[in-house]
């Protein structure tokens, strides 16, 4: 680094510093002795903005009088001391930092000097010019915290940038913070790797920012692409007898379930759950056998849980070794759950029954929920996990869905952290839907591709729609729905079966 000569340095003074020039710090108040001298309205304040930000900070009170505010304070926070008492400048011999509080100017002047006197910083209100620090506004959400100052010129202009960001920020900003201390902590290697990790994390970010001007290029682009399948659709419909004949060859049933296929994971993407359970509903409904039903929701299911498993991996949300434990029990159970539907697929008339109570049960799990939403509940934490994704990947691959419901809620219910819970459970919920799918297209040699596809295709269109809507509708609402159609189907399959 090159040193510049002390003429140059001067040189480079200015001859009057502009605008804020103040320095922002934010002290650990936890470790400072702080003296606070005023008892009204004013000390009432400042001492207030202290306590709201540092509950365990030490402070000392000083004053004539006190406001029953200041006395209520002192009864909830054990490391606020009250001394009810003129000021004399020995109060201030075990201070850190001073506030002068008081309504009379000749004594915030004295307290100033007494500070000054011993080298301590001090704050004196409404007289900026007297101030060594300024008690900015504040804006907080979770661990972070954003300091406002005015250069003491308008307090009231400080006060309303913090309402403005307080309504802006977002609540979730604290849950990023957690989540990239978490990606931070996971990091091994050196400085240089662990920055580069994190610039590669956060890149997304970036990608995430949209402009208008953005979105009406999408916009164009999206109707462009739109007019020109209409444009070719219709052409072909019309001068190309082939293609005309093929889309009316195609089975009805095709349709019904990419209409299905694309409500049902709307429905899903709203309320994060329920697709498995209201695909084998609606499929049994239509006469679809159990085992061909099951195969239709798995193979839909590959690819979303494929990207949110890889969003959730690049997030660092995945706990590996709860992972291992359920990946392979979860595989087994589903392989095994799916050979002994197909193996059962001629005595479709006696399985469906049973999965029909499934999904009943089921539906009754999502009307609880629907009840219970924003209860948090807490039971004895699980042990056997391997147990769990053993029974969680056989009844998923036998009822058609219930890997979520079941693993995910079990584990959350058992005091697991929610937020690895989800990312282990996605992640893992991708090679079970996988060999799932393999094994019922092994074993039943292409039953019911109408259906099939139509459920697959329906729902991969529903997919980035599903994101956008998530936000906008009432989940407890469609989970009451959804509960009630499902209940209502699955005991009206029952009822035809015993009264056959």
């Amino acid at each position: 680094m090159t040193l510049l000569p002390r003429n140059n340095i001067n040189d480079i003074q200015p001859d009057k510093a502009q605008g804020n020039q103040l320095f922002p710090v934010f002290l650990k108040l936890d470790n400072l002795h702080t003296v606070v001298v005023g008892g009204g309205n004013v000390g009432l304040e400042k001492l207030t903005a202290i306590l709201t930000n540092s509950r365990n900070a030490a402070v000392t009170v000083i004053s004539k009088t006190f406001l029953p505010q200041v006395h209520a304070l002192a009864a909830d926070y054990p490391q606020l001391n009250i001394i009810q008492k003129a000021f004399v400048d020995t109060d201030l011999d075990s201070a850190d930092l001073v506030i002068a509080a008081t309504d009379d100017s000749e004594l915030n002047h004295y307290i100033r000097q007494s500070a000054h006197d011993r080298k301590l910083l001090i704050n004196v209100a409404d007289k900026p010019d007297l101030c060594d620090f300024y008690l900015g506004s504040i804006v907080q959400k979770g661990d972070l915290k954003i300091g406002i100052s005015t250069n003491g010129k308008s307090p009231t202009v400080a006060k309303r940038l913090k309402e403005v960001l307080n309504e802006s920020l977002p609540a979730e900003l604290d849950t990023t913070l957690q989540q990239m201390s978490a990606i931070r902590n996971t990091l091994s290697g050196d400085f240089a790797y662990k920055v580069k990790e994190l610039n590669r994390v956060t890149a997304i970010l970036l990608g995430a920012k949209k402009s208008p001007s953005n979105n009406k290029l999408k916009l164009l682009v999206w109707g462009t692409f739109i007019i020109f399948l209409g444009v070719t659709l219709a052409a072909l419909w019309l001068k190309e007898p082939g293609f005309k004949f093929f889309v009316e060859g195609i089975n009805p049933v095709f349709y019904y379930f990419l209409g299905a296929g694309f409500v049902f994971a709307l429905i899903d993407g709203a309320i994060g759950m329920s697709y498995g359970v209201t695909s084998t509903t609606f499929s049994l409904s239509m006469g679809i056998p159990p085992a061909s039903a099951s195969m239709g929701v798995h193979l839909s299911e590959i690819m979303s849980n494929g990207i949110a498993g890889w969003m959730h991996y690049r997030m660092g949300n995945v706990n590996w070794k709860l992972f291992k434990l359920l990946l392979i029990p979860g595989i087994i159970g589903a392989v095994t759950g799916a050979y002994l539907l197909s193996s059962l697929e001629h005595y479709a008339q006696y399985t469906k029954p049973l999965v029909s109570l499934y999904t009943l049960i089921l539906g009754s799990v999502i009307l609880s929920k629907a009840i219970k939403l924003n209860r948090k509940k807490t039971s004895g934490k699980i042990k056997n996990i391997s147990l769990l994704g053993l029974g969680g990947g056989f009844i998923d691959a036998v009822g058609g869905g219930g890997w979520g419901s079941i693993v995910l809620s079990t584990l959350i219910a058992g005091g697991r952290h929610p937020r690895f819970s989800l990312g282990t459970v996605k992640l893992s919920r991708f090679f079970i839907a996988l060999m799932s799918s393999l094994t019922f297209i092994t074993m039943l040699n292409g039953k019911h591709w109408e259906a099939v596809g139509g459920l697959v295709i329906g729902s991969a269109l529903a997919s980035p729609v599903a994101a956008r809507i998530s936000n906008k509708i009432s989940a407890k609402a469609i989970m009451f729905s959804v509960a009630i159609i499902v209940i209502a189907i699955s005991l009206r399959s029952i009822i035809n079966f015993i009264i056959k």
